[in-house]
Parts: C-alpha cells; sequence; structure tokens
C-alpha cells in the first residue's frame, strides 16, 4: 500500500501497462507524422529501417526489464542509471526525458486540434489561432485526467487507444488483401541492398528510432502497477512488438499502394492518402480519426512520463521538494503536473502566436533525438553494469541483461553521434542547451547534500539473496536513498 506521500499503488494491472506502452509509442501519430520522410529519405528501404531499429529498441526494452525486477521507482532511468553507473548521469539521464517530453508535449498539441478541426471542416484545420486553442483544450483534458489517478488514465487510454488499434488492423488486413498494388512486394524491402551505402543506413535509422520512443512510460507508471518488478517491463516489450509490427505493415503498404509523388506530396496526410486509397469516402477520415486519438493518447502517456520523473526527482530532492508531493485523495504527483502545465502552454501559445518562437521550437524538435539517445543508451549501460556479476549464471542472464540491451545502448550512441551531422546548428545549440541547464539543479541539489547523490549499488546478486531471504516482493527503491522515501511504499 502507499501513504499520502506516495502514489497510488496496485492501480494498474499487466494488460493496463501493455495498452500504455503502445499508447505511448502512438503509432498512428509516428506513422502519419514520419512514414513521408522516412521513405523520402531512405525510399524502398524504409520498412528495412523500421526492423533493423526495431532489434536494439527491444534491446533497451529488455534493459528496462531486468533494471526493473530490481529498482521499482518512478524516475525509471534516472534512478537505475543513477545507482548502477554514477548519480551525475543518472540526474541527466532523467533531466534528458524531461525536457524531450516537454518539448514534445508542445509539439504534438497543435496537430491534436488540426486534426480535430479537419474532421469537422478542412478548411478550419488552416486556422492556426483555432487549432491552437482546440490544441490547448486537448491538452487541458488530458492533464485533467492524469491528475485524478492512474486509474481513470488508463480508462481514458484504452477508450483511445482502443478505437485507434480497431481501425489500424482493420486497415492493415485490407491493405495486406489487396491486389491491385502499385508495386509489388519485394524481400529486398527488408534487405541492405536499397540504402545508399553506410551514410543512407545510418540516415534512416535515424528516423526509424524515433518511432518507437514512448513505450517506457510503463516503467514511469511501476510504483502505481501490480507485480510491477514483472508486470510493467513485459508490457514495454510487448509494446514495441505489437507497434513494430504495425510500422512494418503500413510501411509496406505505402511502398505497395503509393507512388513516389504520392509519398511526396502526402506529407503528414500519407496516411489518411492510404486510407482513401484502401476504401474510397471514408478511409481518410477513419484513419484522421486514429491520427487524432493516437496523438491525444500519447500527450496522456507523455504527461505521465515527464510528471512522474519529476515527482522522483522532487522526493530524491534533487529538484524542488514540492515536485515530490502527492494528492492527498487521487495520490498522483500534483504539484509536478502543475509546473509541466504551466510550462507547456506557455511554450505552446507562445510558439504559435510568435513566429521566432515557432522557429525556435521547430529546432528544440528536431533536437529531441539527442535526449532520447541519451537515456536509453545509458539504460542499456546500466543493466550491464547491475547485472555483471551474474551475467555467466545462466544463458537469459548474459543475452536479456548483457549483450542484447549493451547492442541496444551502442546503437543509441551511435544515433547520438550520427545526429550531430544530421542538425541544423541551431538545434544542436538547443539540444545540448537542454541538457545543460540541468547542470544547475544537479550541482545545486548535490551541494545540498541530497541522499541521491548517495546511493545504495544496483545490484543484481545482492538483491537475488534479498528474494532468497525475503521473497521477490522485496522493495529496494524504498531504501535506495536512504530514509526519507522509506514509507513511500
Amino acid at each position: 500500500m502507499s501513504t499520502a506521500k506516495g502514489l497510488r499503488a496496485n492501480s494498474l494491472g499487466t494488460f493496463d501497462s501493455i495498452v500504455m506502452a503502445v499508447a505511448g509509442s502512438a503509432p498512428a501519430y509516428s506513422i502519419a507524422a514520419t512514414t513521408a520522410v522516412l521513405v523520402g529519405t531512405v525510399g524502398l528501404a524504409a520498412p528495412a529501417a523500421l526492423l533493423y531499429c526495431a532489434i536494439p529498441m527491444l534491446g533497451i526494452a529488455w534493459a528496462f526489464n531486468y533494471l526493473g525486477r530490481l529498482d521499482v521507482n518512478a524516475g525509471a532511468s534516472y534512478s537505475w542509471v543513477g545507482r548502477a553507473l554514477h548519480p551525475s548521469l543518472g540526474f541527466m539521464s532523467g533531466w534528458a526525458l524531461v525536457v524531450s517530453a516537454t518539448i514534445f508535449m508542445v509539439a504534438g498539441s497543435l496537430p491534436a486540434g488540426t486534426m480535430t478541426l479537419s474532421l469537422i471542416d478542412p478548411e478550419l484545420a488552416g486556422n492556426t489561432v483555432l487549432a491552437t486553442v482546440v490544441g490547448a483544450g486537448w491538452f487541458l483534458l488530458m492533464l485533467g485526467v492524469v491528475l485524478m489517478g492512474a486509474r481513470l488514465t488508463v480508462h481514458a487510454q484504452m477508450i483511445m487507444s482502443g478505437i485507434e488499434m480497431i481501425i489500424l488492423f482493420a486497415f492493415a488486413a485490407i491493405a495486406l488483401s489487396r491486389d491491385n498494388a502499385v508495386s509489388d512486394f519485394s524481400w529486398s524491402w527488408l534487405g541492405f541492398s536499397h540504402f545508399d551505402g553506410v551514410e543512407g543506413f545510418a540516415a534512416g535509422a535515424l528516423i526509424a528510432a524515433f518511432y518507437y520512443w514512448g513505450w517506457d512510460v510503463t516503467s514511469n507508471l511501476s510504483e502505481e502497477t501490480r507485480n510491477s518488478r514483472k508486470s510493467s517491463g513485459l508490457a514495454g516489450l510487448i509494446g514495441v512488438a505489437v507497434v513494430f509490427m504495425l510500422f512494418e505493415v503500413f510501411t509496406i503498404s505505402v511502398n505497395m499502394l503509393l507512388t513516389p509523388a504520392e509519398i511526396e506530396s502526402g506529407g503528414a496526410n500519407i496516411l489518411a492518402l492510404l486510407g482513401e486509397r484502401l476504401m474510397p469516402g471514408w478511409g481518410g477520415k477513419l484513419l484522421i480519426v486514429a491520427v487524432m486519438l493516437s496523438t491525444i493518447a500519447t500527450l496522456e502517456t507523455t504527461l505521465i512520463q515527464v510528471t512522474r520523473s519529476l515527482f522522483a526527482m522532487g522526493r530524491d530532492r534533487t529538484m524542488p521538494a514540492p515536485l515530490g508531493k502527492s494528492h492527498q485523495r487521487w495520490q498522483t504527483p500534483w504539484v509536478a503536473i502543475i509546473a509541466v502545465a504551466v510550462v507547456a502552454l506557455a511554450l505552446f501559445i507562445a510558439s504559435n502566436a510568435l513566429g521566432s518562437v515557432g522557429d525556435i521550437l521547430e529546432s528544440a524538435v528536431s533536437a529531441i533525438g539527442l535526449q532520447i539517445a541519451i537515456y536509453y543508451g545509458l539504460a542499456g549501460v546500466a543493466v550491464v553494469f547491475a547485472y555483471r556479476k551474474v551475467l555467466t549464471k545462466s544463458p537469459a542472464n548474459f543475452v536479456f541483461g548483457g549483450a542484447w540491451p549493451l547492442l541496444g545502448a551502442l546503437f543509441m550512441f551511435w544515433i547520438f553521434y550520427e545526429s550531430l551531422g544530421a542538425l541544423e546548428t541551431e538545434a544542436k545549440i538547443i539540444g545540448f542547451g537542454g541538457l545543460a541547464v540541468g547542470l544547475v539543479p544537479l550541482f545545486w541539489y548535490w551541494r545540498q547534500g541530497s541522499p541521491y547523490y548517495k546511493p545504495a549499488p544496483l545490484d543484481a546478486a545482492h538483491q537475488e539473496q534479498l528474494d532468497r531471504e525475503f521473497g521477490d516482493s522485496t522493495p529496494l527503491h524504498a531504501a535506495s536513498f536512504g530514509d526519507s522515501r522509506a514509507t513511500d511504499f
């Protein structure tokens, strides 16, 4: 059970977590927003880029799975990296998530408003002011849902993601059964022959990697999930597998059913264009509904990630302590939620009202990849250090707790390196500048003596001993950063 100081335990089950993982990756939104860019970059190799990105991404999901068995913590990689590698790296891992998630929420709110208006009247979708108001309305609605607890959050998510999944799977089935394709399917689309050398593969991987981002929301919800040491990580793995299948089916369908000129002109409307091709009349509208629901759903999951991360930071006193306060009735991090709302809404309104701010935000969105690569990559290295004493005890430990996550980490750091060459100077400045801002609270609260900077090491061998002595429900996180948190669970 939890106290008034903590989050509400046992609010979610395994199926709930799977729903959140799928929603976090926003399959319809990702397909609509990124497919034209991916195909424009690597052509017919788009399915291969998604395939070869999924392999290391699953390695990161295994890292989250194994780390979550050792430390149940709403901060997820913020806590794990801090205890397995170094507290400063852990804080920067958490800060990278906070920065990237906040930027994404701002960037995602306008499309939510635009797509809502396009369902009412396509001409209204071009009204930036009205789209801003509607997008802000969706953001505030999701904010209220998240504030009122994980149980209500997952109910809302089941409705939105349920409708989205029904539409996507129905269209996937229709696409696979069509016999009037523009191009015939070729197994070469899943190979390396269509990439323009190593640079072409790198460019495709850079785009494909961030189709998947967001499944790790299950780890941020771990303190609110039943049997979370097993179910949170499992849900993340299943979530990656589900969205991979959808991404592949729709990308292959785009290759088969749309011409290069249609793909180039489709842009963010490529999914609606595909829908019209598969089901003339209603197809485009239905897939716009799927994209709209996906966008709204991922605003909710991103809110959860950033607010739970800030809650863990406030609780550990690595950020202002009020952020670690939980609402007495709903047991949600209400101070963190309000703080994020104020910052995100201010940036959202300013970016759409002032052209210069909007340009800056566009560069910031381009730099999100830097932050994501950092916290995913650090988690992949952290699990190897946490399990280093037991990696050779079983093939499963070696593969899933060591080799595969390390492959994922190396891939993420490679993505980071490649991002530097692909980004504009302004995007690099914003990307690194956003990370550099985190150094201020890091040094301040380290000087203040935060218990986070004197952690108990994350050690799988030690946890196995605890499991033998006390059973596998030992809440290691309760004592991870000193006795100030021992009453949270």
